[in-house]
């Protein structure tokens, strides 16, 4: 069953309904028992960092979500899902990511127009699983101010003044900071990649 962890964001809606429009059976998590059930995990994002870790805080599911992840589970962060994976945020210093990757999340600069928002083209720098199928160099849907730097992880590039993580992929841990939700056809063909892995 893929569960989407359910901490309030703004996509949930739309992550759901990208799942049903591919036939996606899932359940939605706001526990540490739901997780515990998950045999693909998603977490959505929008909005604020900080909010979002006292979220998982909160609800004592971020012990239970590292857990699952360690045990092989195949997760996807969506934008501040893949964002949440790293150590910290400028957008929050207080507060710890999930520190699956070293390194911050950063702000574009100053001179930016933020927040990157709109159609844009990535650049992939191996091959990932979630991309399969898909042009070489396929437009999606951004929308964010904050980006994640580019590690061994790193699938695929995206350049908005400077080049940052668009898709993330390390055994089972996937992490996109497009909205495949919002990105047309494409979009639902990441989904269905990583549902049907």
């Amino acid at each position: 069953m893929i569960t989407i962890l359910d901490y309030g964001a703004g996509n949930l809606r739309s992550v759901q309904n990208t799942l049903e429009e591919i036939g996606g059976e899932y359940e939605l998590a706001r526990d540490a028992a739901g997780l515990s059930r998950a045999t693909k995990i998603i977490l959505p994002g929008v909005g604020h960092f900080g909010q979002m870790m006292r979220a998982l805080g909160q609800m004592q599911v971020r012990e239970p979500l590292l857990e699952r992840i360690h045990a092989g589970v195949p997760f996807l962060g969506i934008c501040l899902g893949l964002q949440a994976l790293f150590e910290s945020s400028e957008e929050a210093p207080e507060e710890r990511g999930l520190g699956l990757f070293p390194g911050e999340i950063r702000r574009f600069a100053a001179t930016a127009r933020v927040p990157h928002m709109g159609w844009d083209q990535i650049e992939p720098r191996h091959e990932t699983r979630l991309l399969v199928d898909l042009a070489p160099h396929p437009y999606l849907y951004f929308a964010h101010s904050y980006y994640a730097p580019l590690s061994d992880a790193t699938a695929a590039t995206c350049t908005y003044t400077v080049p940052y993580t668009a898709v993330l992929e390390t055994k089972n841990i996937f992490g996109v900071q497009f909205h495949p939700e919002k990105s047309g056809p494409v979009g639902l063909h990441v989904v269905r990649n990583f549902v049907e892995l």
